[in-house]
């Protein structure tokens, strides 16, 4: 095992739980791969033999719809389990992209599989990630129903990032991420236009301050009064 290899298991708070013969294992089949923003880790119907987990930086999942539209699902930081759907042994199903420069510590799936059955705490950390994704996804099923308004719709993603992202600032809590619209619109699955449009709304009433493509909540609380609102 490599010093990078050494230095990113330690830095991953997910490999603290595992026996120490499982973290032997799986540092002998672990291999680092290097993002550039942009890059894809693999795309959506390709074979991927690899389980991956994010070390540093951040990458998104998304899907494109047929009219050739891109819907990102989950934006993942450090410590995050990419693609534990592929241990079920068929293609990938959604598309993986660095948001930023990323670090990615790869594990053969045939070995990531031999320490879950032999190691339960790896499967349990497997089990929190698929239940917390799934989660995830009831939710953006709840935020994306035609019967939400789309003002609400950017109001609860916006409150949802800067819980994930948020670094506190001056005037309230600032969304850590290089977000422009366009990548905004692309999480809600919605134009660009109609949430540049949506988001002056919010900046008018007073609950968010758009500044150079930051983003900050001016008061989360009452943000989330604003989305929940009937």
């Amino acid at each position: 095992m490599n010093k990078s290899i050494r230095e990113a298991l330690a830095l991953l708070e997910v490999f603290r739980q595992l026996a120490p013969n499982s973290i032997t294992v799986l540092s002998s089949c672990a291999v680092m791969r290097y993002l550039s923003k942009g890059e894809h880790l693999f795309f959506d119907k390709e074979p991927v033999e690899m389980v991956y987990i994010v070390v540093s930086g951040l990458v998104s999942l998304y899907k494109v719809n047929s009219h050739g539209e891109k819907k990102v699902i989950f934006i993942l930081d450090q410590g995050k389990l990419i693609n534990e759907v592929i241990l079920q042994g068929l293609p990938a199903s959604i598309n993986c992209e660095a948001f930023d420069d990323a670090q990615i510590i790869c594990f053969d799936k045939t070995d990531f599989l031999r320490v879950m059955e032999n190691d339960f705490a790896l499967t349990k950390i497997v089990l929190d990630s698929l239940a917390i994704k799934v989660r995830r996804l009831y939710r953006q099923l709840k935020n994306t129903s035609n019967s939400v308004r789309g003002d609400k719709r950017v109001a609860a993603k916006l409150w949802k990032l800067s819980n994930d992202y948020g670094v506190l600032a001056q005037d309230g809590i600032k969304i850590n991420l290089d977000l422009s619209i366009t990548y905004l619109a692309d999480m809600l699955g919605s134009r660009r236009e109609t949430v540049s449009r949506q988001l002056r709304s919010l900046v008018r009433q007073g609950l968010i301050r758009l500044d150079n493509g930051q983003i900050t909540i001016k008061d989360r609380d009452e943000l989330a009064k604003y989305f929940n609102l009937p």
